[in-house]
């Protein structure tokens, strides 16, 4: 069994699939039909060594990750489009910048917000830690309110099936389980090393880098939350690391909890179809990094093999997954 942490996301009507040097995205087209898409990982890491240090490979993680998941996402909404006959294409810049719009909003909803709710109790609450305090615990609340509010969101149930399905398999694949649905199903669809889970850790920690910062003018705190974002998913990354690495102790199993419990949230059990997809994903990425062969698999249908150029040429092959 390697060592290698694999892991992944959701996108939509998919699995993505990410190892050291290559990841792999699938995408069920149709009933009968799942798209793979196959690239390799090009990290600044690798060339700039210095980025790899603690605490600076976190927000380096965080962006590349983001740039990664615009790519997966536009892929995937793409073929589901493209499967429906229906509706037009979303190019990279289009998704990039509802990204890049969801970003700033977020950092509006989930850090500037509750600087000012904790401002307007300034008379109230004595010292800028409590104060501090107070808008750690606004943070948290809007960011659980988000989440419930967008779990019951159909479309959003469908991807965070697809959660489910990437830890299973993830799952399956670290107890050395044979990749089979019948295998998969069993697992848990929570996972220590779950992006919910970094998002909770950044929510907690934050509190705890903003305490060091002394007791300033609203303007100078709106500021500092926004630079200090990068120390804060610096710290973040390498707590879930070690919280991910040594579950076998019982300490960070503890630390785990409250994220695996919101994970509860942004998961949901999948079905056999979904699992399919992430199996797909999986694979292809072992098969890259690992030289492993997954030959004569009876878990797919019919995969289009997309080349890293996108192009649907007569260099396209189709073979089961």
């Amino acid at each position: 069994m390697s060592r290698t942490s694999y892991g992944g996301q959701a996108v939509i009507e998919g699995v993505m699939m990410r190892g050291k040097k290559n990841m792999a995205v699938a995408v069920r087209r149709s009933p009968e039909e799942i798209i793979l898409k196959t690239e390799s990982v090009n990290s600044v890491m690798d060339r700039f060594r210095l980025l790899k240090l603690p605490f600076i490979r976190g927000f380096v993680a965080l962006i590349e990750s983001l740039i990664s998941g615009i790519k997966t996402l536009t892929f995937s909404a793409n073929q589901v489009v493209e499967g429906d006959g229906e509706g037009e294409t979303i190019t990279p810049l289009e998704m990039g910048l509802s990204v890049a719009f969801a970003l700033v909003a977020g950092t509006a909803l989930f850090f500037l917000l509750p600087v000012g709710l904790a401002y307007l109790l300034e008379a109230y609450v004595p010292g800028y830690f409590l104060q501090n305090l107070i808008e750690g615990i606004f943070r948290i609340l809007i960011f659980l309110l988000y989440v419930v509010a967008i779990s019951v969101m159909k479309d959003i149930q469908r991807v965070f099936q697809y959660h489910g399905a990437e830890h299973k398999t993830i799952h399956a694949y670290e107890a050395g389980q044979e990749l089979t649905v019948e295998n998969i199903q069993p697992y848990s669809t929570l996972h220590p090393r779950c992006g919910t889970s970094f998002l909770l850790f950044v929510m907690v920690i934050s509190i705890l880098v903003f305490s060091l910062i002394q007791e300033t003018d609203l303007t100078t705190r709106f500021l500092s939350r926004v630079l200090l974002l990068p120390v804060v998913a610096g710290v973040s990354y390498e707590f879930l690391k070690i919280t991910g690495k040594y579950q076998h102790l019982a300490v960070f199993r503890f630390f785990s909890i409250p994220g695996l419990w919101l994970q509860k949230l942004t998961t949901r059990e999948p079905d056999e179809r979904q699992i399919e997809v992430a199996v797909c994903a999986l694979q292809k990425v072992l098969e890259a990094e690992e030289g492993q062969k997954f030959t004569g698999s009876e878990l797919c249908p019919t995969v289009h093999f997309i080349l890293e150029d996108d192009s649907y040429s007569d260099r396209e092959v189709k073979q089961q997954c």
